[in-house]
């Protein structure tokens, strides 16, 4: 859809623009929750990873100090945000592909232990094991759904494409590569990287409970596979690297929930005081108000701040499947839209495989995930105030804003003949030009990298 029409406000317009203003209404809200709600998230995190070397202080210190940073990083202007987020960037990307080797090595038994770990954790404790001591398939199958969440929120961001659509150069042929090697980078950062840790430390070592640990940073399963392995000095420099990451996130949530209020505001769906700017065109007064949700991350001075970073991981991710389930939603109205009007998907800058039956599949998984992420507490014994809240608060509210703005709003849903398919085409396909073609091997290297 943002290939075809790379307009401002990405999925958030998209969505008032093939299914209705409401359906528009309560994705730019929910999108704005989940970035606003990841900021003290990602500040609890820091303060678990500098309580690697000192845990005699409180994380109140450091929470606050990163909070500083992060503001003042934004204060700056989207230069300063940009240059940070280059140096940050290029430390994530060499530490997570040291690791990896790093991981491989290790596993091999090229450690200073020389223990060889081969495939040992997943015979004991296994790959799949029993949640909460049920035996049999049932429990490796819940003991697999019980970690769903917590993969949701680590792919939440991979949307963001969407955002950007409207300020990206020659977006219809950019934006199908920046899709395409979307997969790529999940494929080699993600799903590698959780193999490797899986080789490398077993799933029932305690210290990897954040909540029963109070969220010490040696809970991080790359710091405890280097222990294992025997190495002295590594530890600490990782987790400096992993605060860096930490460090990243923090600025780039605060960036986006500042960027997506002041899009709420300019569409007339959130008070206009969150247009002013600066003249450069700062939104500072978005940047300070979404700022105030950084303070949540104190709660971790009572509760414990790897159970405080539970909790906002868990409405992150409720969120962003909600903001999936509603990109889902929006593509089975434009697919109907394309086929009513008789336009032909291969003539579109970007055609995805398997569609609308890919859609229909992520829609129904991302609802079916989010009505059963907290059904743990379900369970005999199982109850938990906190997991219950911080799991449905987000699925609740989503229902809530639809119907209260499509009361206001008193729009149908828009039927698929009466889809604009028109409007901005003429200048998107103004600014769409070919690539020079690479002059050598590099350029061709460096075109594919970029």
């Amino acid at each position: 859809m943002v290939a075809f029409l790379p307009i401002p406000g990405g999925h958030i317009k998209l969505a008032e623009r093939f299914v209705d203003p409401a359906f528009s209404f309560t994705m730019g809200w929910n999108y704005w929750y989940n970035w606003a709600i990841i900021l003290p998230a990602e500040l609890s995190a820091a303060s678990v990873l500098i309580g690697f070397w000192n845990k005699a202080i409180n994380p109140a210190v450091w929470i606050t100090v990163c909070m500083i940073v992060v503001v003042f990083i934004n204060m700056l202007g989207a230069g300063a945000y940009g240059e940070a987020e280059f140096v940050f960037a290029s430390i994530k990307v060499i530490t997570i592909t040291g690791l990896i080797i790093l991981g491989i090595v290790l596993d091999l038994g090229g450690g200073p232990n020389h223990d060889r770990l081969g495939f040992r954790y997943w015979k004991n404790p296994g790959a799949f094991v029993q949640f909460n001591n049920i035996a049999g398939s049932k429990g490796r199958f819940l003991g697999f759904w019980a970690v769903l969440t917590q993969a949701a929120f680590s792919y939440i961001g991979t949307e963001i494409v969407a955002i950007a659509a409207g300020e990206a150069k020659n977006p219809r042929r950019n934006l199908p590569k920046a899709i395409k090697r979307v997969y790529i980078r999940i494929l080699l950062f993600y799903i590698l990287g959780t193999l490797v840790i899986g080789l490398l430390v077993p799933s029932n070592d305690p210290r990897l409970n954040l909540k029963a640990t109070q969220g010490t940073a040696a809970a991080s399963p790359f710091v405890l596979a280097i222990e294992r392995a025997g190495i002295k000095a590594l530890p600490s420099i990782i987790n400096a690297c992993l605060l860096t990451s930490a460090w990243s996130a923090a600025s780039s949530d605060l960036y986006t929930s500042s960027r997506a209020l002041y899009g709420l505001a300019a569409a007339g769906n959130a008070p206009r005081i969150f247009l002013k700017a600066s003249g450069n065109g700062l939104p500072y007064v978005s940047i300070l108000f979404n700022s105030l949700f950084a303070l949540l991350g104190y709660m971790g001075t009572q509760a414990g701040s790897g159970r405080v970073f539970g909790w906002f991981a868990n409405m992150t991710a409720i969120a962003g499947l909600m903001t999936w389930f509603g990109i889902s939603v929006t593509y089975i109205r434009f697919h109907k839209g394309l086929k009513a009007q008789g336009i032909d998907r291969s003539n579109l800058p970007f055609a995805s495989r398997l569609q609308p039956f890919a859609a229909w599949y992520a829609a129904s998984s991302c609802l079916i995930i989010s009505i059963l992420s907290g059904w743990a507490v379900f369970l005999k014994g199982g109850w938990a105030t906190d997991t219950f809240v911080t799991n449905y608060l987000p699925l609740a509210l989503f229902p809530i804003m639809y119907i209260g703005s499509k009361f206001y709003y008193r729009e149908a849903v828009k039927k698929p003949h009466e889809m604009d398919f028109v409007t901005n085409i003429k200048e998107i396909e103004a600014e769409t030009y070919d690539d020079p073609p690479p002059k050598n091997k590099m350029e061709a290297f460096w075109q594919w990298l970029m």
